[in-house]
């Protein structure tokens, strides 16, 4: 494992709060993307215009986050879409703020209107439901800046083919996850949902997430990746050996 990264130790302190949240992604990003620079983050002027066009203050974490990576697309939306400053919008039924879509227009993620004085609000998700009415804002996670630690991770998953894979696991698949990987101290989410949770966890130089109808692999090199498909044999998507 990287000795100048340490991955689980990081994150560890990244969900504890905002500082540490920044901390983490800065240090994923030198060692698995690429290391943040100045021209990474939106303006102070980008944040102030959303914030007059909407009439409504920015919680502090999403002001800090756009601020250091909001315009790095690679740590951010090579799946789903983290929304530019001139994207962001308030819902239809006036009850959130929404700052990120799912890349087919399935769900958008948003922080509720009366909950943005606060400096690190929770995250609610919204799936998009044939029948309107029947659409809820649902837990997701209890702070933003948590939100955008999961984000960095789940788009890791979705870079180059080379480094990354998915696997639709069974009974066995599963169990060889839990035997041969650490499980990355990462609060159970959705909120609500830890019998069901979203897990991630962490092998030599592979990252990896159980979402409950996927296994997704990233490894740091296509090397890294093989010794997961080999540690959890199964058609992989990717894997074209």
């Amino acid at each position: 494992m990287n000795q100048e990264f340490e991955l689980a130790a990081s994150l560890a302190g990244g969900v504890e709060g905002r500082r540490g949240a920044w901390s983490f992604i800065q240090g994923f990003a030198a060692h698995w993307a690429g290391v943040l620079e100045s021209g990474d983050g939106w303006a102070e002027a980008d944040l102030v215009a959303a914030e007059e066009r909407l009439g409504v203050r920015l919680p502090t974490a999403l002001r800090e986050a756009y601020l250091l990576f909001g315009r790095r697309r690679d740590l951010t939306s090579n799946h789903d879409v983290l929304l530019s400053p001139a994207e962001l919008y308030v819902d239809d039924v006036k009850e959130a703020l929404v700052f990120r879509h799912e890349n087919q227009g399935a769900a958008s993620w948003g922080v509720l209107l009366d909950s943005l004085r606060d400096d690190d609000p929770a995250v609610f998700i919204r799936p998009d439901l044939a029948d309107k009415s029947a659409e809820r804002w649902e837990g997701w996670l209890e702070r933003l800046s948590l939100c955008f630690v999961e984000i960095v991770l789940s788009e890791s998953l979705q870079a180059d083919q080379e480094l990354c894979d998915f696997l639709d696991p069974d009974d066995d698949s599963i169990e060889l996850l839990e035997e041969n990987f650490v499980r990355l101290p990462f609060p159970a989410y959705p909120v609500g949902e830890e019998d069901h949770a979203i897990r991630w966890f962490l092998g030599q130089d592979v990252l990896l997430r159980d979402d409950g109808m996927a296994i997704g692999a990233r490894g740091r090199t296509a090397g890294d990746l093989d010794r997961v498909r080999d540690l959890i044999p199964g058609d992989w998507l990717n894997d074209h050996r």
